[in-house]
């Protein structure tokens, strides 16, 4: 048998059900690729072997005494570094914070815990998820695995790596403006945004947050489905969660999606795009026709206009957050988190407030316009081919919006907007690296996107292919990774 890293979630999950794989077994096998890929990949600022191998020996003990917990039980996951820690320091992929301790666990860390998933250590991200690239000076590039000159997407760089080079079966991420669409896509995994307050993000170092938003990335949409059940809902410590309850994903996954409505834009829309995407757009239209989805052309607004928007006031809110660690740590941010910092300072406070205003009204005119007439949305999820982390790694500020606008044109907006939507793999472009469709939804509608991205991974298996890096790599044990003691 085949490592049982190389599992999806759902498939690793019914194993250490039924008792074919053990959790430790898992865990092992993750530690030892971890072990092999981690030099080429920097996807990890910390590994915790041990605390996770004494976890997966703990959760077997609980499954062969009948007290199974549920789909997550035994199942080792990774997350982006952003999520707090009860006596663990968080670093938010930045120096900073090296010594700052949480006090209190992230809720959606906590309720992975009850359900019993197993953690294997912190993922390396864009530095205080600031960059769409996913480069980070203090930790290093995160890497592509398929392809390690280019770059992962960022910021939940580690996140979407991890996932592609079968390290981790899922993890958490968060997203402002793409940060787990756009890794998602770069890597060749799935990657879901849900609504606005479907999930807490108490105990999540924020980014900006009137628009920071936990996803799930993972490789499969019903492994999506599995993590976002357990994480999603009300918490008392994130009043802007919504007080509604939470479907069960994975039941809603195999509804029939013949005659849903699906808008698309005008080709002119999208000329900006690079024409490998464009192309690649068009072909995944046609493979979804073939599944009985009715595409209509919508007239969608100048997304530029929203993202310019979405962009005041991440830099608004991220210059409040960072105000006290920028006076005394001015010289350990890079200049590519620093020069957007430091714009958020001098955008006046009309304009902020003025962007704050219009959310509502904006989102209640996209709904009426857009939403009144299809089920969903389908765009490409970046108007660009995956960059080499060479051409990315800019030393200029005043190049810095133009690689933000390049990479985030078509993700940002629905920021703004708070509206759900799912990265999914679709294919391969000429340069061998993964491409991907976005569909965005109605506010709370995780499950029709989830339940479309399901159905069309039951016929096009492109989630299966696996970076060539990995294969190479899969090679019999040669250190010990952690005692289990």
């Amino acid at each position: 048998m085949s490592s049982p890293a190389w599992l999806s979630l759902s498939e690793l999950s019914a194993s250490i059900r039924d008792g074919a794989v053990s959790s430790f077994e898992a865990t092992q096998a993750c530690l030892e690729s971890i072990y092999r890929l981690q030099p080429e990949l920097h996807c990890f600022i910390e590994v915790e072997a041990d605390a996770a191998l004494a976890a997966a020996r703990r959760a077997d003990a609980e499954i062969a005494k009948g007290q199974y917990r549920g789909p997550l039980h035994g199942v080792p996951l990774a997350h982006k570094d952003i999520f707090l820690r009860q006596g663990r320091a968080s670093t938010g992929g930045s120096t900073i914070l090296r010594q700052h301790v949480g006090e209190a666990t992230a809720t959606v860390v906590d309720r992975l815990d009850q359900a019993g998933a197993i953690n294997l250590g912190a993922l390396n991200m864009a530095e205080f998820a600031g960059n769409p690239t996913g480069h980070n000076p203090h930790f290093g590039d995160c890497r592509n695995p398929w392809n390690v000159e280019r770059i992962t997407g960022g910021s939940s760089s580690g996140s979407a790596a991890a996932v592609a080079a079968r390290l981790s079966f899922a993890s958490l991420g968060t997203d402002t403006g793409g940060s787990v669409r756009t890794p998602a896509a770069m890597c060749g995994v799935c990657g879901l945004k849900p609504t606005y307050g479907r999930i807490s993000r108490a105990g999540v170092i924020p980014r900006a947050w009137s628009l920071d938003t936990v996803g799930v990335l993972a490789r499969t949409a019903e492994d999506c489905a599995l993590v976002t059940r357990v994480v999603a809902g009300h918490d008392a410590h994130d009043a802007t969660t919504a007080r509604l309850d939470v479907p069960d994903y994975r039941a809603l996954l195999a509804q029939p999606v013949r005659g849903l409505r699906i808008g698309i834009p005008s080709e002119s829309f999208l000329s900006f795009a690079d024409q490998e995407v464009r192309l690649s757009w068009r072909r995944n239209l046609t493979e979804l026709s073939s599944l009985g989805i009715d595409f209509i052309e919508v007239a969608l607004p100048e997304l530029s206009n929203l993202a310019v928007v979405a962009d005041a006031i991440t830099k608004c809110e991220a210059a409040a957050v960072h105000d006290r660690w920028i006076r005394s740590h001015f010289g350990e941010y890079s200049m590519f988190v620093r020069s957007r910092l430091e714009a958020g300072f001098h955008i006046p406070a009309a304009r902020y407030l003025q962007a704050i205003a219009s959310r509502g009204p904006v989102l209640e005119r996209f709904m009426s316009r857009i939403f009144g007439a299809v089920d969903a949305i389908h765009l490409p999820v970046t108007p660009v081919k995956v960059p080499t982390i060479a051409t990315t790694d800019i030393e200029s500020p005043g190049q810095v919006p133009q690689v933000i606008a390049n990479i985030t044109a078509l993700t940002r907006p629905f920021n703004y907007l708070g509206l759900p939507a799912i990265s999914v793999p679709s294919g391969f472009d000429a340069d061998g690296l993964p491409s991907a469709f976005q569909l965005v939804g109605r506010p709370f509608a995780e499950a029709l996107l989830l339940n479309v991205a399901h159905v069309y991974q039951q016929v096009f298996s492109w989630h299966r292919r696996v970076p060539p890096l990995v294969a190479r790599q899969a090679t019999p044990r040669t250190h010990e990774v952690g005692s289990g003691k």
